[in-house]
């Protein structure tokens, strides 16, 4: 236990000597700057001396800080740049940081696409089978879904009077040797899927069987069984379907921001987790039309060949999509992208040790490169080592979020604490000083109309109330979501020769508002206790 107070206690010590020398070069960076100066910072006025600890500690004239450390003067950079957000670094301090600068550049852009994707049957060669008469089934050749089936095997035979009575026809047909009645009847028992086989069986010996056997129209796996032996099926029933492993889909999901860039056609390399030494390659063979909703994704559709059956449908993959190659695209390298939840920034080169952190914005990134849309040109030199401390420092004095508003910004106008609002009162709950109203909109606190409830402060007289009387009510915000009646006026006590809401309908909310209990006019100024002048 002891052990590990120590090691903690070093820990923090440690901590706040990384802090310390952070700031140390904070510091540095304006010291040097001042010493470099040499003749002409002599000649210069400070602008005004800064804590080294604490760049917002700023003062007019020499000092202490807040630490006890002596404020150092802050000058206007050589050149006469002045621009926010710069600030200069000495070339002895940029090479102890490690500061490495690179360009931006102009050219191709090759983005993979990496993502997930679903085995399944390929649906071009995925078989239902559906009864075309209604019967039952006597007799189940296969037993469960997964089984395999070869074509021209037998499924299922099936007892049906239906197609009891068409073989009946085919034989009195050929009794009255009719070609044109021996016609229709063989064209009606293929259309009930009867085998041919069947057909030339019943035209030869003569004899109605009472159950046909239904075959399998092509090789493949059972994907699902829907009926037992001795079941009732019918029209429209889905007996089984059979699908085939030789051939098999793969969906790809893909985010919606790179649904542009995978086109029809593109290769894509796929691997699985049971065989991670192997991998599949292909082409995309259809992009869908439409995203899904809910996880907001494209889906693409890959086709492979499967001749060993590696690869079975409900299987999860990992899939890379090689896209067509961007051109003409402003880069720059990902390093020196510095990005936060709200905007992307890099850190300029100004040149001269002058840095400015600026705001870009970012279109496609791959592992090594970023596409930059706005904020930088071809040409410029941006910082891809010890970018964020130099970011750090440039933003407290940049016009990012953090900065201060000039003095041309107009002033923030202030919602007031109360404010006046007819109201009908929908219920009321005198004991308990409770009113549920129906009132109007409010613009200065940007509320609609709607109903709430609210609780009266004690010096407010509800004796009289009752529901569906019209008030004019004052409410005062107390607190952060907390509001109360405080006055409250009432337009139906009004004498009898002055005009109220109800008789007058022409009568406008401002007029409503000035009058009092006892019929004289007055402004807000009598409702909150002050004498109109």
């Amino acid at each position: 236990m002891k052990i590990q107070l120590n090691k903690s206690f070093f820990m923090t010590i440690a901590l706040l000597i990384a802090t310390a020398a952070l700031a140390y070069y904070s510091a540095l960076w304006r010291m040097k700057d001042a010493a470099d100066g040499g003749d002409s910072t002599a000649k210069k006025a400070p602008l005004y001396w800064v804590a080294p600890m604490d760049p917002n500690y700023q003062r007019d004239k020499p000092g202490k800080s807040p630490m006890g450390m002596d404020l150092i003067p802050v000058y206007e950079e050589a050149g006469g740049d002045q621009e926010i957000g710069t600030v200069t670094i000495s070339p002895d301090v940029v090479n102890n940081l490690g500061v490495r600068t690179a360009p931006v550049t102009r050219g191709p852009m090759n983005v993979s696409v990496n993502t997930v994707g679903y085995v399944q049957y390929d649906e071009d060669h995925l078989i239902h089978i559906h009864p075309r008469v209604e019967g039952w089934i006597e007799k189940l050749y296969i037993k469960a879904a997964g089984d395999p089936v070869e074509q021209g095997a037998p499924l299922y035979a099936l007892y049906s009077p239906t197609l009891v009575n068409a073989q009946e026809e085919l034989l009195l047909a050929l009794k009255r040797n009719n070609v044109a009645l021996i016609d229709a009847a063989m064209e009606r028992l293929a259309s009930l899927q009867v085998p041919e086989s069947e057909i030339k069986r019943l035209k030869k010996s003569g004899k109605v069987s009472q159950t046909i056997t239904i075959s399998a129209p092509q090789s493949g796996v059972l994907e699902n069984l829907m009926v037992r032996e001795g079941m009732f099926v019918k029209p429209g029933m889905e007996i089984m379907a059979i699908g085939q492993l030789e051939h098999i889909w793969v969906i790809g999901e893909i985010f919606e921001r790179q649904a542009s860039l995978v086109q029809v056609g593109d290769r894509v390399h796929m691997q699985l987790d049971y065989l991670p030494r192997r991998e599949w390659q292909g082409k995309v063979d259809y992009v869908y039309p439409s995203l899904n909703a809910t996880t907001r994704t494209a889906q693409v559709r890959v086709h492979f060949n499967n001749p060993d059956g590696y690869l079975k449908p409900g299987m999860f993959a990992q899939m890379r999509i090689e896209t067509a190659p961007m051109h003409n695209i402003v880069l720059i390298p990902r390093e020196a992208l510095i990005r936060t939840g709200s905007q992307a920034r890099v850190v300029l080169a100004k040149g001269a040790g002058r840095f400015k952190s600026v705001t870009v914005q970012v279109g496609h990134i791959t592992d090594d490169q970023a596409e930059i849309t706005s904020g930088l040109d071809e040409g410029d030199r941006i910082v891809t080592s010890a970018q964020f401390l130099i970011d750090s420092e440039s933003s407290k004095t940049s016009d990012f979020r953090r900065m201060s508003h000039g003095s041309d910004d107009k002033a923030e106008t202030v919602a007031p604490t109360s404010v006046w609002v007819g109201a009908q009162i929908k219920s009321l709950m005198a004991e308990h000083r409770m009113l549920t109203l129906a009132h109007e909109a409010i613009d200065d606190w940007q509320w609609p109309a709607m109903t709430m409830d609210f609780i009266a402060q004690k010096n407010v007289d509800l004796e009289g109330l009752n529901p569906g009387m019209t008030l004019h009510v004052e409410i005062t915000k107390e607190g952060d979501d907390h509001y109360v009646i405080s006055q409250i006026h009432r337009p139906e006590a009004v004498t009898d020769d002055m005009p109220t809401t109800d008789s007058d309908p022409s009568m406008d909310h401002s007029q409503h508002q000035s009058m009092n209990h006892d019929g004289m006019e007055m402004d807000h100024s009598q409702h909150n206790g002050v004498e109109k002048p």
